[in-house]
């Protein structure tokens, strides 16, 4: 069994109307799923991709409203990667998120990839990667974007998980997850970052680790990242997860069925909650191609409760 590369990364907002023009207007990435939290039906739950949310390309978020601002620290996941393609289109960015006054770094180098860090109006720490080259091919971005197609967002390319000790993380990844080090680089703030990879590596398939036993635990919020997702194939090998969780001794969710895929959920010994979700059936199961997003999507199971669940919902 192999790990494919990411899957999907599920974020934290207070303000879901602002959130939905910063992502789509701003970033240009297309909604493909207008729905809600499946554990809480009275928040929407919003999910951000390609041209038809392909797995690997999906950034979401829960809606909280009123939630207190995200405190980094440790036991996190605190970056998100975002694939680009080309020093180009890195300046294209550039220019853009200057233009919307959006909060930016300089285009810099890590691990051998020119990247560009900037911040979403909620402190969202993000970051856009050269993909070229990538062994793992990217989503296509949607043509009726604001963005160019040639410099559009093509999906996730890593996340930074920031933990105290790396060990127990890395034996998870690596022992049971089937991930490999890749490589270990010093610098920055981050005393160190070791990088792992599964599948054919590189940006969609990488999980970054950095050490800092100087920063006290998260407190997540607005601006934080709930969980990271990690693509399997088929429901085959997804079943199988379950035995090798069990063996590893980590307690785990059994199998979720969100309609749109399958889930398992676990925490790693730090405390990051990591879930495997299938690849399909995708977000056409419910919705043709081209009406993805616009309108109130609900699974099955929550389809009778339709109109209790849009009467209690802000209409975006």
């Amino acid at each position: 069994m192999e790990l494919t590369g990411l899957h999907h990364v599920s974020a934290m907002t207070a303000q879901a109307a602002r959130n939905v023009a910063f992502y789509t207007q701003v970033l240009g990435m297309r909604l493909v799923k207008k729905t809600v939290n499946q554990d809480d039906p009275s928040s929407y739950h919003l999910f951000y991709a390609d041209e038809i949310g392909r797995a690997g390309t999906d950034l979401t978020f829960f809606d909280i409203p009123y939630l207190a601002p995200n405190r980094p620290g440790t036991r996190s996941i605190s970056r998100t990667g975002l694939r680009v393609r080309g020093r180009e289109a890195l300046a294209f960015w550039q220019e853009r998120l200057a233009e919307h006054g959006v909060t930016q770094g300089t285009i810099q180098m890590e691990a051998g990839r020119a990247v560009l860090p900037f911040q979403d109006f909620e402190g969202q720490r993000l970051v856009l990667v050269d993909d070229t080259d990538a062994a793992l091919p990217g989503g296509t971005p949607w043509e009726r974007s604001p963005v160019p197609v040639e410099m559009g967002i093509r999906g996730l390319a890593s996340v930074t998980l920031t933990v105290a000790d790396p060990e127990p993380t890395a034996w998870v990844l690596t022992e049971v997850m089937g991930f490999r080090l890749a490589e270990s680089e010093a610098g920055g703030p981050e005393q160190q970052v070791l990088i792992f990879e599964t599948g054919p590596g590189g940006p969609g398939a990488q999980v970054r680790v950095a050490v800092r036993p100087d920063l006290p635990p998260e407190r997540l919020g607005r601006g934080g990242v709930h969980h990271v997702a990690f693509r399997v194939p088929d429901f085959e090998q997804h079943e199988a997860w379950i035995g090798r969780l069990a063996r590893a001794g980590l307690h785990n969710s059994g199998i979720i069925d969100r309609f749109y895929f399958k889930s398992i959920y676990f925490r790693e010994p730090n405390g990051i909650l990591f879930e495997l979700a299938t690849d399909g059936p995708g977000f056409v199961a419910d919705e043709d191609a081209e009406s993805l997003g616009e309108r109130l999507a609900l699974p099955p199971f929550l389809e009778p409760q339709r109109a209790r669940i849009e009467a209690n919902l802000k209409p975006l």
